[in-house]
């Protein structure tokens, strides 16, 4: 396994403009990056860093917060939503809306955080069942991993913390899943069936919160670190380095309080680096899989990396 050396803040570029609250960012193969937007709903920023609306459709306007999003073979997208309706939604780029999964064993689906098309399986994650909280903590054991398997919604795994992305590994025998608000990372046996199984914990300190993630064509899983603006990667015997950190100077205040059970939504938001804030997604994307780009909560922009391996590519590359 390639040994990749820290980067700096000093490698960071960026492409697009504008956009708010770049969540979940999704490199295509013709170029193009799509994010979760709350101004623009989906936004797509081309090979030259032009950034507009992906679709023909006023999401923000319709009361939908996308987050995580993914591509269909056909075009359209699945949105994630974060608002009071919640459930997973599917949108074609001329703007036709509906629903895609919004119902679990006859119960509304709450406000979704990621999901990821693999195969014909779709995960979809739920942070919380309780969305109003005062406080993050290692405590909240609500999030969820939802199955679509053949037309069939279940519950795959619950019990979790705050659960942000998903991901299946590049031989297909593992999930893994960032429980944020735990400051872990959680492998699964996957079955032919969608079951998952024997879960193994890979547990950080506690001033690194894990939300995105992507493999690279090694089998390294790139995480990045929402809050400490942390980007490490974890080798498939689950040992892990850092490649890129850009902290908040208040960062020691900021994990006192998440060990006290006193980390506040404001904290959170407020955390920014000289660079990086809220670091939140990564995606491979580019010819050759090399660039790497980064999404985060307090970014305008999609930050960019050039990797010295590339990336796996993700179900819609193929």
């Amino acid at each position: 396994m390639t040994k990749i050396e820290p980067f700096s803040i000093a490698d960071l570029s960026e492409i697009g403009s504008g956009l708010n609250r770049p969540e979940c960012v999704l490199a295509a193969p013709d170029g193009s990056l799509y994010t979760g937007d709350w101004t623009l709903g989906i936004a797509r920023i081309a090979p030259n860093g032009t950034t507009g609306p992906a679709v023909e459709v006023d999401l923000i306007a319709q009361g939908f917060r996308p987050n995580g999003i993914a591509l269909l073979p056909d075009g359209d997208f699945l949105i994630t939503n974060m608002a009071r309706a919640g459930g997973v939604w599917r949108v074609s780029p001329r703007g036709h809306v509906s629903p895609f999964a919004t119902e679990v064993a006859g119960q509304p689906i709450p406000p979704t955080n990621f999901v990821l098309v693999d195969g014909e399986r779709t995960w979809i994650t739920i942070s919380s069942t309780e969305r109003k909280h005062e406080n993050f903590t290692s405590a909240a054991n609500t999030g969820k991993i939802l199955l679509l398997k053949d037309g069939h919604l279940s519950v795959a795994a619950d019990g979790l913390n705050w659960t942000n992305e998903v991901r299946v590994s590049p031989g297909g025998e593992y999930l893994f899943v960032n429980e944020t608000f735990a400051c872990r990372t959680t492998r699964y046996d996957i079955a032919l069936d969608g079951t998952l199984s024997s879960p193994v914990q890979l547990s950080f300190p506690q001033d690194i919160y894990p939300d995105g993630m992507a493999f690279d064509s090694e089998g390294g899983l790139w995480i990045t670190c929402v809050i400490s603006n942390r980007l490490i990667r974890v080798a498939p015997d689950l040992t892990w380095a850092i490649l890129l950190e850009d902290p908040d100077p208040a960062l020691a205040d900021i994990a006192s309080s998440y060990a006290k059970g006193k980390l506040t939504w404001d904290q959170i938001s407020r955390s920014r680096g000289s660079q990086l804030a809220n670091l939140s997604s990564i995606a491979f994307g580019g010819p050759d899989l090399k660039s790497v780009y980064l999404g985060g909560l307090g970014h305008d922009s999609v930050r960019v990396l050039r990797s010295p391996v590339p990336g796996a590519p993700m179900c819609h590359w193929e």
